[in-house]
């Protein structure tokens, strides 16, 4: 899960990110308009914070292009206006959630794991994949009921894939939903990562698809690890 936070103040910038990895989230920072309207223009985020008063270009008109672009990201603006016509003009530009300085980081982050989960259709705060559960409130996975100890960029991934649940994740849309734009991506080093995660979940729950990609099953299909779909 990669997110987008756009943030002038570098101060508030950063002890956001911290939390946001914290979290286990890929995390880009862009400290002005027309960095983070080129970032969201190009990159596949699966959500982006963004402040609204932003040097270069202000957040509305950042949003505004996003949405003009066909960007349907979903959106958490933060701002230092609290009058009710500011958060009437963020929703009307295409924000979809909306929250006022000063707040604590973790509701960030709560509000964020809403949002994706909501992006990727699923209503229940719970996600099930046989015995493989998610909660998108938590942030916690667990198999058979006991919780899973994962590495952040284990947690990216098995998030990704959970979402996704039965559909095919190709090497290099995955690569764009774990990595940081800084990170070089190295589908190797992928292919270790999933061979780690099989370790933890269950051989045949993480599927190859050749050719194609990776695909979360319940584990209960036949024809292995490197099974075609029909």
């Amino acid at each position: 899960m990669r997110i987008l936070l756009v943030e002038d103040d570098l101060r508030l910038a950063t002890a956001l990110a911290d939390t946001l990895r914290r979290a286990g989230y890929a995390v880009d920072v862009a400290g002005d308009g027309e960095t983070a309207a080129a970032q969201g223009e190009t990159e596949p985020y699966d959500a982006v914070v963004l402040d609204l008063g932003l040097p270069g270009r202000d957040g509305i008109a950042v949003l505004q292009g996003w949405r003009r672009a066909g960007r349907a990201m979903p959106v958490l603006i933060l701002t230092a206006r609290d009058a009710w016509a500011d958060k009437v003009e963020g929703f009307k530009a295409g924000a979809d959630d909306f929250l006022v300085k000063p707040f604590r980081a973790e509701e960030v982050v709560l509000r964020l794991r809403a949002l994706v989960r909501r992006a990727n259709g699923h209503a229940d705060p719970v996600l099930r994949c046989g015995a493989l559960a998610f909660d998108t409130l938590l942030g916690v996975f667990t198999l058979d009921g006991a919780a899973l100890s994962l590495t952040a960029f284990e947690w990216r991934i098995l998030a990704v894939l959970m979402h996704r649940r039965d559909q095919v994740v190709s090497r290099t849309e995955l690569s764009e939903h774990v990595y940081e734009d800084h990170v070089e991506r190295d589908h190797n080093s992928l292919e270790v990562m999933i061979g780690r995660l099989r370790r933890k979940v269950g051989r045949d729950r993480i599927r190859t698809v050749r050719g194609q990609g990776y695909r979360l099953t319940d584990g209960g299909e036949e024809g292995g690890a490197d099974a075609r779909l029909p």
